[in-house]
């Protein structure tokens, strides 16, 4: 069998190695479709091999939607009619996206990320009888963490001097991460600040923290709808900052927090703090207002609250999907 998790890859060179894997699965779906001739087929996001099968079973007289719409906001928007041409329905996620279609093609269903916030209710922070919470959320690969820790720890160092009752609380995403995060902070030779690292978790802490300090990716969003003050930060290679300059022309920004309050000409409510702006000094200069003023507190979340808004349609984004799904064109 096939796993979803064996699909995520990042980088050429894990593309190549796993190659013969994905065009098996590629060949395993499409005789699937040929043998069962199923009325519609729904794929879900990894758009590399998915579109292409999506492709593959329109040709066929078989409906074929999309969910998660591709990233051609931010690059490489010459793919939009190959899009077009491979789909019957596309069903995005973000309100901004259905508009760079023909009218018609694409839905904005909503999030379902928000949903589930929805239901469980916003993080209001910690109540302020123990102390503050700052939640640290450095990246899910180890390269990340070799690149953020250093000045994550150099932060923790400086709280540790000036904030009293803090408390510092990082989530890792696995066992190896974990590893490497617990290696990095017994370099703290002393802390007047309690750090307390965990195995996962993060939602959760997002809900009850103070303010966070959060690499790029799906965890700023989390954060956003968490309403938890956040701001984001990442660094990467000279190579990759340089490809990422030429390819990215879509968007000023790299939070999708930001990219929605952005597209809607609203201000962004979360600030990004990238490569060698990524300091000590300036991470510092952003969650001290939230850790040590509640008003400044309240104001950010008050911004966080009204960008996360416009990922709701009608509080229902799955059922939306199996509608788009079932209904006839």
């Amino acid at each position: 069998g096939f796993k979803t998790g064996d699909l995520a890859v990042m980088g050429i060179g894990q593309v190549l190695k796993k190659l013969f894997y994905f065009l098996r699965v590629k060949k395993t779906m499409e005789r699937a479709i040929d043998d069962w001739r199923p009325d519609v087929v729904c794929t879900v996001d990894y758009p590399g091999m998915n579109l292409k099968l999506a492709a593959y079973a329109k040709a066929r007289g078989v409906r074929a939607v999309h969910v998660v719409c591709p990233q051609v906001w931010a690059w490489k928007r010459g793919r939009i009619p190959k899009i077009e041409a491979a789909l019957d329905r596309l069903c995005c996620f973000f309100p901004f996206e259905p508009s760079l279609f023909r009218p018609g093609f694409a839905e904005f269903v909503g999030h379902p990320l928000a949903d589930a916030f929805a239901s469980e209710g916003h993080g209001r922070g910690t109540s302020g009888a123990d102390g503050k919470v700052l939640a640290l959320l450095p990246g899910s690969r180890m390269g990340e963490i070799e690149k953020h820790m250093p000045v994550l720890l150099e932060v923790i160092r400086q709280l540790s001097a000036e904030a009293e009752r803090l408390k510092v609380v990082i989530p890792a995403a696995n066992d190896r991460v974990h590893a490497a995060i617990a290696s990095s902070v017994s370099r703290l030779a002393s802390s007047s600040c309690a750090v307390e690292l965990r195995r996962g978790g993060a939602r959760e802490l997002l809900r009850t923290a103070d303010a966070a300090v959060v690499a790029s990716g799906t965890a700023t969003l989390e954060a956003a709808l968490a309403g938890c003050p956040t701001v984001l930060v990442y660094r990467v290679g000279w190579f990759f900052e340089l490809v990422a300059r030429i390819v990215i022309r879509g968007v000023r920004h790299i939070g999708l927090a930001n990219v929605i309050a952005e597209k809607a000409g609203a201000p962004c409510p979360m600030p990004e703090l990238l490569q060698r702006d990524f300091t000590a000094e300036n991470v510092l200069r952003c969650v001290r207002p939230w850790l040590t003023d509640a008003e400044a507190n309240a104001r950010a979340r008050q911004a966080l609250g009204e960008t996360m808004r416009r990922l709701t349609s009608d509080g229902d984004a799955i059922g939306r999907i199996v509608s788009a799904v079932i209904r006839q064109p």
